[in-house]
């Protein structure tokens, strides 16, 4: 492959970031609704690499946080094994509000029924609310002579296990969304994976891989800028953003059934108090409220998700089982090591 080099991403990272620090609109939202307050920094754990959409959620909440406690908040990525790296340092860490992860479909519901040696379980981690919902879109460099989901799959079965795709890690959900469409079209490429949905993207754009089916709310800018060619979304209907870009399951009849959508939020260590539960409860949501937002959430094709505690508990535990089921089905069991 060729060499990448982290110096590009970072600048596309800071490109994509930009004007997410709003703080005369964080001032004007008064003083915080929760009851508790941080006496140290706060740790934002990502565990992804930098420019990626779980990244982008921790460096929005990032200046909120810091702006209404007035304590530093620090994002930190610590990205590997699928984010089952970063999972895991937040999972040991001291469960007094000073540490807080910024989760994802991979490795907060997947990697459970994927990975043989997991390091934490469920009850290792409280969730607190979910943020961003969006769908991964299916894109292809645009050096490959296909345009639609059709010509896309005669393409692969004229080249059995000859394409390569990138991943944002084993397990998260871009992997396993083209597990599903290769196991429903009866294709077969080889996954290359990454330490997140930024530096894979980095690979699809230096055409290290020839496709990726990730998050479309990390590749919004790069599908309208004509750097990749989105063939379709993984949801069940068109997104609003990308109207001209078809759902997957309405492009071939194998594919009918095909419904994925991913999703990013926060998770506080087991045995976190509640009140500290519900005070970062409350900052998300306050931050899920301003019209900035939202605005930069519809720009990157994907919508607001708050929920209470137990809501988004609940919702954890049913996309838990969803995936445990696809993955059971596949008979897909990995190694994290």
């Amino acid at each position: 492959m060729r060499r990448i080099h982290r110096r590009a991403g970072l600048r596309g990272g800071a490109a994509l970031l930009g004007a997410l620090a709003l703080p005369g609109l964080l001032r004007a939202q008064g003083a915080s609704p929760g009851g508790w307050r941080p006496t140290q920094p706060v740790r934002i754990v990502i565990p992804a690499a930098a420019a990626g959409t779980t990244d982008i959620m921790g460096r929005m909440l990032a200046p909120l946080l810091q702006e209404r406690w007035g304590q530093p908040a620090v994002v930190e990525n610590r990205s590997g094994a699928g984010g089952t790296l970063g999972s895991a340092e937040v999972a040991r860490a001291r469960p007094d509000g000073h540490t807080l992860l910024i989760g994802n479909i991979g490795p907060q519901a997947i990697a459970y029924s994927l990975f043989r040696d997991m390091p934490y379980r469920p009850e290792a981690l409280i969730p607190v609310s979910n943020m961003l919902r969006g769908p991964n879109a299916l894109m292809v460099h645009p050096s490959l002579p296909v345009r639609t989901v059709p010509e896309f799959v005669a393409y692969l079965r004229e080249r059995p296990g000859r394409l390569n795709y990138c991943t944002s890690g084993p397990g998260q959900s871009g992997h396993l969304s083209a597990v599903w469409f290769h196991q429903l079209t009866g294709t077969q490429a080889t996954p290359v994976h990454f330490r997140g949905a930024g530096p894979g993207m980095l690979a699809l754009l230096a055409r290290d891989v020839e496709f990726t089916v990730d998050n479309l709310t990390t590749a919004m800018e790069q599908i309208r800028s004509g750097k990749v060619r989105a063939l379709a979304v993984t949801s069940a209907d068109r997104n609003a953003g990308l109207p001209e870009v078809p759902a997957l399951r309405e492009t071939m009849p194998e594919l009918a059934e095909y419904d994925v959508n991913t999703w990013f939020g926060a998770f506080l260590p087991g045995g976190t108090p509640e009140p500290v539960v519900a005070a970062f409860n409350a900052e998300i949501k306050a931050m899920l409220e301003l019209p900035a937002t939202r605005q930069r959430f519809a720009e990157m094709g994907g919508v607001p998700a708050y929920g209470t505690p137990a809501e988004y508990a609940a919702f954890v535990r049913a996309e838990t089982e969803k995936w445990g089921g696809v993955v059971r089905k596949e008979g897909l069991r990995m190694d994290i090591g």
